[in-house]
C-alpha cells in the first residue's frame, strides 16, 4: 500500500508491538503526530511536560516490561532535551528507541531554525543512530533499532527523520515483530574453566546486576547458590531480581551497600559474576578490592570482563545459556564455616541498623514497605532518599526497583514513575528528595491529566542531603550551595496542579497518609519531613576499601 513516511513510521511501531509512546510536538515531526491522531485507537501516545520527562517515561516503561520503550520529539531543543534521558537509559543498559523530527533534507547544514545535528550530539550516548534520507529506508530502519535496542547488552537507539522524509510517500509492506539477535553461551572451554574455579572455592560468593535480569537467569543463579551453598549479594541495577527475603540474599553491595554484603565479597575467595559491572561505587579503592578473591565475570558485553577489575575467567555471553550450561559441572559442596562467617556477618549488620525512634528515613521507607503490593513499581530520584531506598526496600517481583544507576540523574523519579505505572497497569511509587523533585516537579501536570496513580514520597530535608554528607565527612562542613532555603509548600503546590498531598512529621502519621494516597485514585503526594543531618550509612570513603567502611557517624554536627 501507498503511504506517507509519518504513517509509515506509526505503522511500523504498531507492527513491533508497541503500545505506548511518549512524547512531545513540534514543527518538525507534525506530520508524525498527524499519523498518531489517525492511528490513536491503536497506539497510545503520552504528551509529558518535557521531552526529558517522556524519554524517562519511556525509560520507566522498559525497565517494568522489558519491551523497547518509545520516545518522539521534534528537532533541535525537542531533540537535544532527550538527551540526559538517552544517557540515562545507555548507562544502564535499556531497551529504547527515541524518533526525532528535522529541518527538510534539503536544509541540512544550512542551520536552519530548531535544526541540530542529533545524530552527531547522541553518537556517544547511543547504540547506534540512524539519519534517514530516504522514505524507502524509514520502515527496515525501525525495525533494525527495535532489534539492536533489546539484543545483546540493550540500550538506546536514536532514529533522526528529515520533515520532507515524513511527507514522501512509498509502498510500505507489513512484517511481523522483529526478534533480538540469537543469543548464545560463553564458549565450553570458558565455564569449564569457571566450574574448576568455582568447585575449588572454599568461600563462594555470588554477586548479580541488571544484565541478569534481562537475561532473565533468576532461577539458574539460584540453583547455582544452592548447589555450592553460596551468599548472593547484587549491583543498584540488580534490585528486585529475586525476591529481598530469599535466605540467601544479603542485599546490594558497594559504596552505601549493606554491610553483610560488602564483607561477604570483601572474604570471598571466588566471585562469581553475572550481567553486572565493577564500577567506583563497588569496589572502592581498586587495588585493595577483594584482593583474596578470584574473580569469574559472565556477561553478554565482552567488552565489561576485566575492564576495571581482573577477572581470572571472564565468560562472554548469555547469564542464563552460559549457567545451565555450566550448573551441571559444579559439585555440590556445603559450607558451614563460610556460612557461619556470613551469619556473623548479618549479625554485625543488625547491630549498625539504625532503630531509633522517631521519622527516620529507615523508618520512612520501612512504612512504605507495609503498603507495598507484590507487583508495585518503585521509582527513586537520586541522593541519599536513593541509598535509603535501595537498603530497605523489600520486593517480591522482578523489575519493580527502576532508579538511575550508571549516570545518577537527579530528575529521573517522575517521568520513570509514570511509565512505571502504564508499564505495570498498576499504581507505582516515586520515593525522592527535595532537591530530586525540583528538577523535574512539572511531570506532575502529566500524572494529573492522564489520573496516573503515583505515591510521590518527598523524603523532604531542606538540603541537598548526599553532597552535604560529603561536604561534612571530607570538605569540613563547607556547605556551599547544598542549602535549599526554598519556601515550596509541596502539598500546595499539588493542588496547584490538580493533585493531592499532605505533610507528615511523625511515623504515624505518614501510615495514615500512606493508607489514603494508596486509596486515591489518581497522583498524591507525601512531603516527609526529615532532619537535614541524616547520613547514609554505611559508607566507603573516597577511594576507600572495606577496611575503611564507615558503620556509624563519628563528627559532631
Amino acid at each position: 500500500m501507498l503511504l506517507s513516511g509519518s504513517d509509515i513510521l506509526v505503522k511500523t511501531l504498531i507492527e513491533q508491538g508497541c503500545d505506548t509512546v511518549f512524547g512531545y510536538p513540534g514543527g518538525q515531526i507534525l506530520n508524525v503526530y498527524d499519523s498518531l491522531y489517525t492511528h490513536q485507537d491503536q497506539l497510545n501516545h503520552i504528551l509529558t511536560a518535557h521531552e526529558q520527562g517522556a524519554a524517562h517515561a519511556a525509560d520507566g516503561y522498559a525497565r517494568t516490561t522489558g519491551k523497547v520503550g518509545v520516545v518522539i520529539s521534534t528537532s533541535g531543543p525537542g531533540a537535544t532535551n532527550l538527551v540526559t534521558g538517552i544517557a540515562t537509559a545507555y548507562l544502564d543498559s535499556i531497551p529504547m528507541v527515541a524518533i526525532c523530527g528535522n529541518v527538510p533534507t534539503t536544509q541540512i547544514g544550512s542551520d536552519s531554525f530548531q535544526e541540530i545535528d542529533i545524530t552527531g550530539v547522541t553518537l556517544p550516548i547511543t547504540k547506534h543512530n540512524y539519519f534517514v534520507g530516504r522514505v524507502e529506508d524509514l520502515a527496515d530502519t525501525i525495525r533494525e533499532a527495535f532489534v539492536l535496542a533489546k539484543s545483546g547488552r540493550p540500550g538506546p537507539v536514536l532514529i533522526d527523520v528529515p520533515k520532507d522524509v515524513q511527507i514522501a510517500e512509498c509502498e510500505y509492506e507489513p512484517m511481523p515483530p522483529v526478534k533480538k539477535e540469537e543469543s548464545y553461551a560463553a564458549k565450553d572451554m570458558r565455564i569449564e574453566e569457571a566450574a574448576k574455579i568455582i568447585n575449588s572455592a572454599e568461600r563462594p560468593f555470588i554477586y548479580f546486576g541488571g544484565g541478569l535480569i534481562t537475561a532473565e537467569a533468576q532461577d539458574e543463579m539460584l540453583a547455582l547458590a544452592e548447589k555450592i551453598d553460596a551468599p548472593i549479594g547484587c549491583s543498584l541495577m540488580g534490585l528486585s531480581a529475586i525476591p529481598t527475603d530469599h535466605p540467601r540474599f544479603l542485599g546490594m553491595q558497594g559504596m552505601h551497600g549493606h554491610y553483610a554484603s560488602s564483607m561477604a565479597m570483601h572474604n570471598a575467595d571466588v566471585i562469581v559474576s553475572l550481567g553486572v559491572r565493577f564500577n567506583d561505587r563497588v569496589t572502592g579503592n581498586r587495588q585493595k578490592f577483594a584482593t583474596g578473591a578470584k574473580i569469574i565475570h559472565i556477561d553478554v558485553d565482552g567488552s565489561e570482563l576485566s575492564k576495571t577489575v581482573n577477572a581470572v575467567c571472564g565468560l562472554r555471553g548469555d547469564v542464563k545459556l552460559t549457567l545451565q550450561k555450566l550448573l551441571p559441572m559444579v559439585n555440590e559442596n556445603q559450607k558451614p564455616e563460610w556460612t557461619g562467617k556470613i551469619n556473623e556477618f548479618r549479625q554485625e549488620e543488625e547491630s549498625y541498623l539504625d532503630n531509633r525512634e522517631g521519622l527516620t528515613p529507615r523508618k520512612a521507607i520501612l512504612t512504605l514497605n507495609k503498603h507495598l503490593g507484590e507487583n508495585t513499581a518503585v521509582a527513586t530520584d537520586v541522593g541519599q532518599h536513593q541509598m535509603w531506598s535501595a537498603q530497605n526496600l523489600s520486593f517480591k517481583t522482578s523489575r519493580r526497583f527502576i532508579s538511575s544507576g550508571g549516570l545518577g540523574t537527579m530528575g529521573f523519579g517522575f517521568g520513570a514513575a509514570i511509565g512505571a505505572a502504564l508499564g505495570t497497569k498498576e499504581r507505582s511509587i516515586l520515593v525522592t528528595g527535595d532537591g530530586s523533585f525540583g528538577m523535574n516537579l512539572n511531570e506532575l501536570a502529566t500524572a494529573v491529566r492522564y489520573n496516573i496513580p503515583i505515591v510521590v514520597l518527598i523524603m523532604n530535608n531542606g538540603v541537598l542531603g548526599m553532597v552535604r554528607q560529603w561536604q561534612t565527612l571530607f570538605y569540613n562542613k563547607h556547605y556551599s550551595n547544598t542549602v535549599l532555603n526554598r519556601k515550596t509548600d509541596f502539598v500546595a503546590f499539588a493542588k496547584a496542579f490538580g493533585a493531592d498531598g499532605e505533610t507528615v512529621t511523625t511515623p504515624e502519621e505518614l501510615d495514615s497518609a500512606l493508607v489514603r494516597a494508596f486509596g486515591t485514585d489518581g497522583p498524591y503526594i507525601i512531603d516527609c519531613k526529615i532532619d537535614k543531618d541524616e547520613f547514609v550509612l554505611p559508607m566507603l570513603p573516597p577511594n576507600g576499601s572495606m577496611d575503611d567502611i564507615i558503620t556509624k557517624l563519628e563528627v559532631e554536627l
